[in-house]
């Protein structure tokens, strides 16, 4: 990646990782044009391919931006320090609203994302994610107090189970064509209630 892109404005950095966002949001790998990204961004293609080298330099770049902000953005809403799961929940999305306002197709992009086969990104992409996710599971569960929850139960399965479940929605709420994101915070709302009933002691 050309240095350069980091000298740009951030108002102009912004555009183009939106572009890119949008862009291979809305289609595979392999059909997404740079020339369309170049083209929302306000820059020509020559200029997109001073900044990265080609388009697999841009998703990856694209990729690890995402999964930096996300992390910056969970640290800064306290969302590690917390030994209340709920809370730490809460704050989460909490933040991550806040980083789609900036970036408003950067949840679809992680999806689509995480379901890329194609064969030039899909190893890269998926160990890049196992890293993430061992980071923050780790990290969540080092923090919980097991005398929160019911008698008997597994942590580590309880987290995987509400993961898996939100990865879920989030697929089905991304097809949306229209995101509602005040809807998004309101039934993950309702999600945390059913789980606080679920897993909590009385």
């Amino acid at each position: 990646m050309n240095e350069k892109f980091f000298a740009l404005p951030e108002e102009k950095q912004q555009r183009i990782l939106n572009a890119g966002y949008r862009v291979f949001s809305q289609n595979s790998y392999k059909k997404s044009p740079m020339s369309e990204i170049a083209d929302e961004a306000g820059i020509s293609k020559s200029l997109l391919f001073h900044y990265f080298r080609n388009k697999k330099e841009l998703y990856l770049f694209l990729w690890d931006t995402c999964a930096e902000m996300t992390i910056r953005y969970l640290e800064q809403y306290g969302c590690y320090e917390q030994t209340d799961l709920f809370e730490m929940l809460y704050r989460g999305m909490q933040a991550k609203i806040r980083l789609m306002h900036r970036y408003p197709y950067i949840g679809n992009y992680a999806m689509k994302v995480f379901y890329e086969r194609d064969p030039e990104v899909c190893r890269e992409i998926q160990e890049s994610y196992k890293r993430y996710k061992d980071i923050k599971a780790n990290g969540t569960l080092l923090n919980l107090d097991p005398k929160q929850f019911r008698e008997g139960i597994d942590l580590s399965m309880m987290y995987q189970e509400m993961y898996l479940a939100s990865l879920g929605y989030l697929w089905e709420f991304m097809q949306n064509e229209e995101m509602d994101v005040d809807q998004m915070e309101a039934d993950f709302t309702k999600m945390f209630e059913f789980w606080k009933k679920t897993y909590l002691r009385e």
